[in-house]
């Protein structure tokens, strides 16, 4: 049996009650239910046990990271959890070393990462719009791509070790919802995953 770990890193507020980001969870939870996985879930919301966490990446074929964009990057609380989860595992749960030698200082930093065997995707939700990417005349984002703007993040999963999926995205969430269309493609996009 496959083991998925589903992260829903969306910190609640008053106005933004993180709907869109949990149903997305549930409707990834349901589809690898359905292929015979097993599913675990972290809300990182809430409280939890590190060791727990640590052993959910031991165990994961698939680490699924949900979570909306804030002020172009991770909520607090997923920050948080990398902080306090990814530097409890540097005993070779999660990585053995930065990659270096004493040999040679300089070279192959960032290798060190214990998750070889471990596939992640990142699930992100904008109230940019899609138009506001690729497009060298857009004022923010200067033609950048959605994986520009996950760089940081792909890096941190690199240093762990694992392997990357493509990333899924919905766009202008709070302006001009298009929820329905946004789950067709969000299970297009789970079923072309091979576990």
């Amino acid at each position: 049996m496959k083991n998925v770990f589903i992260i829903n890193g969306h910190y609640p507020y008053p106005n933004r009650k993180g709907e869109l980001n949990s149903s997305l969870v549930d409707l990834a939870r349901k589809h690898f239910e359905n292929r015979g996985a097993k599913v675990s879930i972290t809300e990182t919301k809430d409280e939890y046990v590190v060791e727990e966490e640590l052993q959910k990446f031991i165990d994961a074929d698939l680490v699924i990271w949900q979570f909306p964009v804030h002020w172009m990057g991770l909520p607090w609380r997923v920050k948080q959890y990398f902080d306090i989860v990814f530097t409890a595992g540097h005993n070779g749960e999660l990585f053995t070393s930065d990659g270096r030698t004493p040999a040679n200082p300089k070279a192959n930093y960032g290798s060190g990462g214990s998750r070889q065997d471990t596939k992640y995707m990142l699930s992100a939700t904008f109230n940019a719009p899609m138009h506001a990417f690729n497009a060298p005349d857009e004022y923010l984002f200067e033609g950048k791509d959605v994986e520009d703007i996950m760089f940081p993040i792909h890096m941190t999963m690199k240093f762990l070790g694992m392997q990357g999926l493509p990333t899924f995205s919905c766009h202008d969430v709070v302006k001009n919802p298009t929820i329905e269309s946004d789950f067709d493609r969000f299970e297009e996009h789970l079923a072309n995953i091979k576990l």
